[in-house]
């Protein structure tokens, strides 16, 4: 699509983008290349400016040169038009910044009342601080005292996970914040939120008929949510030590997902009504008020030395600046109960790890057994069926059925079939943080967090943290390239399941029908 089509669908007015953390790796890999795909397939009007900030100096060559190179190794698209590509280019300027520098900040709102002139840009203002988090009340302030939210348009703030440590943290965090931003000019950007299939969630829910009426207790037996990284912590162990899987992505990512695949349908397609719903899920959640409840219903584990693929592996223990005797886990799994009428009785259990054998985020929706004791179940062991839903690395959905084995006897075998989405789009498959960033500008917060959806989310993930801190020789150990610690296993099959096989790891005895080669 050629960049000056379409231009009702373009982001507002314009608006001046400030990229807090602008030589860092998120900047590089997500943010650079999510610009320039907008600005490529016309979701951009020549009505912006981007401005780089960070402590480090820089030309305006220099930081254009770091744009160019991020581009041609992350974007999707290619950076071969030069026409194209230099008009983009001209549009992004850079400026040293020392954070705590108030008159820093009134040199930066200069430099805006330029970028406006130019470029024509009413005074909206967007401010993604891809900063620790101890660094965005700090900001916010000399933003304030600074004169940059004097502007006649806009003003918004994009703030990165992690929000807080534990609930404390992130309130202290949220304070600061609120008294510079309203809560509407506040977007708190969990980037799974932006994945298709995850905001595909809701489309196959409320828009199947085949769905909705079964999604509830009466007809689904389990809900299983796997995030498995192959991967270890790598050069993010002085982070990830102080973190580990319950805060990195228990707090957002998956509880994120199954409050989307729990939700009870919005009144209106509206960002405020859907958030709404998400938040009733956190709030049904049971919490564990007691160690043996944790105990009994959360399992921590923490890699060890291992192999995948003729690879030798090292133990979490030995990684770059992990503690030596460190407790922090790098895998979870838990039961999680919905207390509300459609999901009562029904077990959720959620699993992340590193260093596990495939990278995939999955949701499986387990459906329950037809009556052992009529028809075909007399003579045959049935499968249950599946609802798979795909969101990385491959998008799609698959659904598992029993039909008849072909032959002339009445032997029964389970058929999935499979829509491959990302197959048929490949590499043109939208980025999250695209998608993020379009609407952070339009001023659409649907998938973004809103404060009560953090606070219960902490609320619940601190309980589990706290009786972890108290007990220390729940630690399970499991080997690296492996599915985690024994107990994830016996978790669910004390209630009569297992964790079914994800991307990569499908059983043998299923029939495809798919939309790609498999």
């Amino acid at each position: 699509m050629n960049h000056t089509t379409n231009l009702e669908s373009t982001l507002g007015q314009g608006a001046v983008y400030y990229l807090f953390g602008a030589t860092g790796d998120l900047a590089k890999r997500k943010l650079f290349p999510a610009l320039f795909s907008l600005y490529k397939e016309g979701k951009l009007s020549e009505n912006f400016a981007v401005v780089g900030l960070a402590r480090r100096t820089r030309t305006n060559e220099q930081f254009r040169s770091d744009v160019y190179e991020s581009i041609v190794e992350f974007c999707r698209y290619k950076a071969d038009d030069t026409e194209l590509w230099n008009r983009f280019a001209e549009h992004f300027e850079y400026m040293p910044l020392d954070i705590n520098n108030v008159d820093a900040f009134r040199e930066l709102g200069k430099l805006s009342e330029q970028l406006d002139a130019k470029f024509d840009i009413p005074g909206n203002r967007l401010f993604y601080l891809a900063l620790a988090p101890e660094l965005f009340g700090p900001v916010s302030f000399n933003l304030r005292d600074g004169g940059l939210l004097e502007s006649a348009g806009w003003h918004r703030v994009v703030i990165e996970k992690p929000f807080g440590y534990d609930l404390e943290s992130a309130r202290k965090l949220n304070d600061q914040i609120r008294q510079v931003f309203r809560e509407e000019e506040v977007f708190r950007i969990d980037h799974y939120l932006g994945k298709e299939m995850v905001q595909n969630i809701q489309v196959i829910r409320f828009a199947n008929a085949l769905f909705e009426p079964l999604w509830n207790n009466n007809h689904i037996a389990n809900v299983q949510i796997t995030l498995s990284e192959t991967v270890g912590v790598e050069e993010r162990g002085g982070y990830y030590d102080k973190s580990g899987a319950l805060r990195d992505m228990g707090q957002n990512h998956m509880l994120q997902m199954l409050t989307m695949i729990a939700m009870e349908p919005p009144s209106r397609l509206h960002g405020e009504d859907i958030r709404d719903e998400k938040v009733k899920v956190l709030r049904s959640l049971r919490s564990y008020n007691s160690h043996e409840d944790v105990r009994s219903n959360v399992i921590r584990g923490q890699y060890s030395a291992g192999e995948a693929r003729g690879t030798q592996l090292p133990g979490y223990r030995e990684e770059d600046s992990v503690g030596e005797g460190s407790n922090t886990e790098t895998y979870f799994a838990a039961k999680i109960a919905v207390d509300n009428f459609r999901w009562a009785g029904v077990p959720f259990y959620i699993r992340t790890g590193k260093r596990l054998p495939v990278k995939t985020t999955e949701v499986v929706i387990e459906f329950k057994s037809m009556p052992q004791n009529v028809l075909f179940a007399q003579r045959h062991d049935l499968a249950p069926n599946l609802l798979v839903i795909r969101v990385n690395p491959t998008e799609g959905i698959y659904i598992k059925v029993n039909a008849k084995t072909p032959g002339v006897d009445n032997s029964v075998q389970p058929v999935a079939m499979e829509f491959c989405q990302s197959c048929q789009i490949g590499l043109n498959t939208p980025e999250a943080y695209e998608r993020l960033i379009h609407d952070a500008v339009r001023g659409d917060s649907t998938y973004f967090t809103r404060w009560d959806e953090v606070a219960q989310a902490w609320e619940f993930v601190d309980r589990i943290a706290a009786a972890w801190r108290d007990d220390s020789g729940d630690l399970k150990q499991y080997p690296a390239g492996s599915w985690g610690p024994k107990a994830a296993e016996e978790l669910l099959a004390k209630d009569g399941f297992h964790w079914w096989p994800v991307n990569g790891q499908e059983e043998d005895n299923v029939i495809w029908i798919t939309n790609n080669s498999k």
